[in-house]
């Protein structure tokens, strides 16, 4: 399941590497839904690229689906484009700037849509995914709301670490909250400090766990953030996450302390994209587009199915070529 939504947050300047300007990162979950759902795009006017033309995490997500054959799901998690991909809503609507009162507020409502949305899926085993600019800056909104520490990664090369912890705290001063004040209550924390991707992924996520289903979070510290949404909604069990070697080797993250903090299973997966052998590879090499779109989640399921690494890069190749970029 590909949640994709957008927050306001994503227009600071400096902020997040998915796309190549503000007016036209709106359009990338858009884009990156209709990827992972037809291979390229169809409605949506651009193919997601970071500012040195580092192509979308979605890339890689639809070459594991061309081997694999998984089913996919995208929610509607509160996009301001609209995508071509078919999706399911949950009654989420686009984020504002977490610098401004009550950001998220459809949270609550989709929050719970999401949860009953999770408990009817008739499936064994689901990923869990998402597509939002900014996202890593309203998740540490998020972890600061709950008083959470776990730090976040970056699309881009330089996390803008200091960055994001000022607008964080001008969020929390807006909304009149201190540090940890939303401990235990998830939806008002996403609310007032998050964007409506979170709410979506992390009602969805309790609901299949109550139900049974199996729950992989197939991303990094955003999804590491759901998993303390989960917390604070009083889930106990060992939670799994799923995510690249990207993040993992992220010096401005500390996986092995979010993954004690918060009782998770990680599973890293390293696609050995090196720099050189392709220029599409260049920008994962250098430590852009960490991971995004399911990307973590869709190595593992590769590499449980058995799939070879090189076999896989060739086929992400393929779909590389075939992209509009020109378009």
């Amino acid at each position: 399941m590909l949640a994709v939504g957008t927050t306001q947050t994503a227009r600071i300047d400096g902020i997040s590497a998915a796309g190549a300007d503000p007016d036209i990162m709106v359009h990338t979950p858009s884009a990156d839904a209709e990827i992972v759902a037809y291979g390229e795009p169809i409605r949506a006017p651009v193919v997601p690229v970071s500012p040195t033309g580092c192509p979308t995490p979605a890339v890689v997500t639809r070459a594991v689906r061309d081997v694999l054959g998984f089913d996919l799901t995208v929610v509607d998690a509160g996009l301001a484009e609209p995508t071509g991909a078919p999706t399911v809503t949950v009654g989420a609507r686009a984020g504002s700037d977490i610098r401004e009162p009550d950001p998220v507020s459809t949270a609550p409502g989709a929050f719970a849509a999401a949860r009953e949305f999770g408990r009817s899926l008739p499936d064994d085993e689901v990923y869990l995914a998402e597509s939002i600019p900014g996202g890593t800056t309203t998740a540490l909104g998020v972890q600061a709301a709950l008083g959470e520490r776990g730090g976040v990664s970056s699309s881009l090369l330089e996390n803008p670490v200091e960055q994001k912890r000022e607008v964080v705290a001008e969020g929390l001063e807006t909304s009149g909250l201190d540090e940890g004040e939303l401990a235990g209550e998830p939806q008002e924390a996403v609310r007032r400090m998050g964007d409506p991707v979170l709410a979506v992924v992390a009602g969805t996520a309790l609901g299949c766990l109550e139900s049974d289903t199996a729950v992989t979070l197939a991303g990094g510290t955003q999804l590491a953030t759901v998993a303390a949404l989960l917390r604070h909604a009083g889930v106990d069990r060992t939670v799994d996450l799923a995510t690249t070697s990207f993040v993992a080797d992220d010096p401005s993250v500390d996986l092995d302390g979010l993954a004690d903090a918060l009782d998770l299973s990680v599973t890293v997966t390293d696609p050995e994209f090196e720099a050189g052998d392709h220029p599409a590879f260049d920008g994962y090499a250098a430590g852009e587009a960490k991971e995004g779109v399911g990307m973590g989640g869709a190595l593992a399921m590769a590499a449980t199915a058995g799939v070879p690494m090189a076999d896989l890069r060739e086929r992400v190749l393929e779909r590389y070529r075939q992209l509009p970029f020109d378009a």
